[in-house]
């Protein structure tokens, strides 16, 4: 649905000539969610430009749907929607359906269209009911709801996603996130830019980070979360370790952490994925309340990764 290929951006500056964006290429299919990362300044938002065909790349090309942004722009409009942090995209005096109905139009919906997909739209997030009141009385998880129904009011190809749930409560924002996989289901492909991680991780599909304009990590999320994830099993009990529990587990020799008296961090053979049950043997007649080995979040390997590349610098 959406393949950037090899993006470059460079800006004028008083020092001179900046590169903001250094050979980026990222895709997105349809029905999947891309969630694409990076501390503020590493290029994330003059790359989403050039995909929105709001400015044009120095070299590369974006291809949206089978169009070219650059030489195709109204064509490739058409096939974009996009929701703004902060609901930028609506006129708070207009009620729900007026401002879904104005947006529709300037879609080139004819008005009986665009007011019955705003109905559509605003039933599929439940905001039927609040149909006729002003954006301005709305809550901000409302509003948020609203600024998804105008991105979709064309049937866009392509949703670009910024922040779509900061600062909305729990039930809000799981709604956002509802809505989202459902579009997903729907064939809408999902470019998705936010700092937090949580939602990265629950929404993605495949993450794309960046880091002073060039894409330091891609993959499958699953993939990489795997990648990061170390070999290390976490043992709870319910009461603290006995003295000869904790020689028991010592004695088999394996790098082992105590970070407090009913936790054991333990690092067993790689190759033996049984030998858990040799520290769980030796623990006896410890009552286990918990046995889990690490699994890497977003925000570990975020933090991680862009680590690593300040390192390298």
């Amino acid at each position: 649905m959406l393949a950037a290929e090899e993006l470059v951006k460079r800006f004028h500056s008083r020092t001179g000539l900046i590169t903001a964006v250094d050979r980026i290429s990222i895709s997105v299919a349809a029905g999947e969610v891309l969630a694409f990362l990076g501390p503020n300044g590493a290029g994330k938002t003059t790359t989403i430009k050039m995909v929105a065909g709001l400015i044009r790349p120095d070299a590369g090309q974006v291809m949206l749907d089978g169009v070219d942004v650059t030489g195709r722009p109204a064509q490739a409009a058409a096939r974009l929607g996009a929701v703004l942090e902060g609901s930028r995209n609506l006129y708070w005096r207009l009620t729900c359906l007026e401002n879904l109905i104005y947006w529709g139009t300037l879609r080139r919906l004819t008005p009986r269209a665009a007011r019955s997909r705003a109905l559509e739209l605003l039933r599929l997030v439940d905001l039927e009911d609040r149909q006729h009141n002003t954006v301005q009385t709305l809550s901000r998880g409302m509003q948020q709801k609203l600024a998804l129904c105008q991105a979709l009011m064309h049937r866009p190809r392509l949703v670009l996603l910024d922040e779509p749930t900061l600062g909305l409560d729990f039930a809000s924002a799981e709604a956002i996130k509802t809505t989202v996989r459902q579009l997903c289901q729907d064939g809408v492909a999902i470019l998705l830019t936010t700092h937090q991680m949580d939602v990265a991780q629950q929404l993605a599909d495949r993450l794309a980070i960046i880091r002073s304009g060039q894409l330091v990590l891609t993959g499958n999320t699953q993939e990489v979360l795997a990648r990061y994830s170390r070999p290390v099993w976490r043992i709870t009990a319910v009461e603290p370790f006995s003295a000869s529990q904790q020689a028991a587990a010592r004695a088999l020799g394996w790098p082992i952490e105590q970070p407090t008296q009913k936790d054991f961090l333990v690092t067993p053979p790689e190759n033996d994925p049984a030998a858990i049950y040799q520290l769980l043997d030796a623990l006896r007649p410890a009552a286990i309340r918990l046995v889990e080995r690490h699994q890497a979040d977003l925000a570990e390997v975020f933090q991680q990764v862009v680590a690593e590349e300040e390192a390298a610098l």
